[in-house]
């Protein structure tokens, strides 16, 4: 086969076919774009949950005074010496769960209550023996959590056993499911762009009949025949595929390091590096040369009649 006439032809193609297949480019671009933008943020859910998890702890809150007739599991008082130095004790002996116990006094809670609400009209009417007294468990693995909660729920003394992971739960969720929703469109686009490269070829094929029918009566091959319009669809592919690159690149420098500039305003979140966005481009890349191809060979097999 020679390379010149190949090429020629794709020159051909492009040239007479050339708002559609700026379409092409655009539609395999934005749903390629949407595609690897749909994996960064599933990176992203499990570099933050992997960064919060490690950080949140298992919260014992104890029972106060003000908690035997406001909660159902203190009617019996609120907590004593012995219970408490029960728990903290019980506590150290889970030596293959629990990684450390910090003891949180009234006094320490409602510093750290003042200094997050001290703002707001409540908070002046709070004073520090409404603070429940705590254990802030830190686990070595934060899955273990149902084991904490069994050992200590419902024992004398023992208002409630909180789960910090609960209060994360809502954010990954909602960043989940907008994960889900860049997929549906992401879908929804990948459908529009086969559809546009399979009547791109349809429209190039029918244009050059006349000299398709001429190579098939000098001994052709098909698979000479239908090459230049399948390069002409993985080339402008490729070229969307080129463009969703630059889009996600652009859209990690932008979002993260400058514009937004999100990793200096938002310090407390682990964002993912650039090492993340760099191995997905081949990915988008090879995706982006081989759909249309594939597309175009299957086009061709149903609507090329030389």
């Amino acid at each position: 086969m020679r390379a010149q006439f190949v090429l020629s032809e794709i020159g051909v193609g492009l040239r007479r076919n050339l708002t559609m297949t700026f379409a092409v480019i655009i539609s395999v671009a934005l749903s390629l774009a949407l595609f690897g933008g749909a994996l960064l943020m599933r990176d992203q859910v499990s570099t933050m949950k992997d960064y919060w998890y490690d950080k949140v702890n298992v919260s014992i809150f104890l029972c106060n005074k003000g908690d035997v007739t406001t909660s159902p599991q203190c009617t019996k008082g609120a907590v004593t010496t012995e219970q408490r130095d029960q728990i903290e004790a019980d506590l150290k002996k889970m030596t293959t769960i629990v990684e450390t116990v910090h003891y949180e006094d009234a006094d320490e809670a409602y510093k750290h209550y003042k200094e997050q609400y001290g703002d707001s009209p409540l908070a002046a009417t709070i004073t520090p023996d409404q603070m429940p007294e705590s254990f802030r468990v830190k686990l070595k693995d934060p899955e273990k959590y149902k084991v904490v909660a069994t050992a200590f729920a419902g024992r004398d003394g023992v208002q409630s056993v909180q789960d910090q992971r609960d209060i994360l739960q809502n954010l990954f969720g909602l960043m989940q499911g907008m994960n889900v929703a860049a997929l549906f469109v992401m879908a929804l686009m990948l459908v529009i762009a086969i559809m546009l490269i399979v009547n791109t070829v349809r429209v190039s094929a029918f244009s050059r009949r006349r000299e398709t029918g001429i190579m098939r009566l000098v001994g052709a091959s098909s698979f000479y025949i239908q090459m230049p319009f399948i390069m002409e669809a993985a080339f402008a592919g490729l070229l969307g595929g080129v463009v969703a690159c630059a889009m996600l690149l652009l859209g990690r420098y932008f979002l993260i390091d400058h514009g937004l500039d999100l990793s200096h305003k938002m310090e407390l979140v682990n964002f993912i590096g650039w090492d993340a966005v760099l191995t997905k481009l081949p990915l988008v890349l090879a995706i982006a040369l081989l759909m249309p191809a594939l597309a175009a060979f299957i086009a061709l097999r149903k609507y090329l009649r030389v």
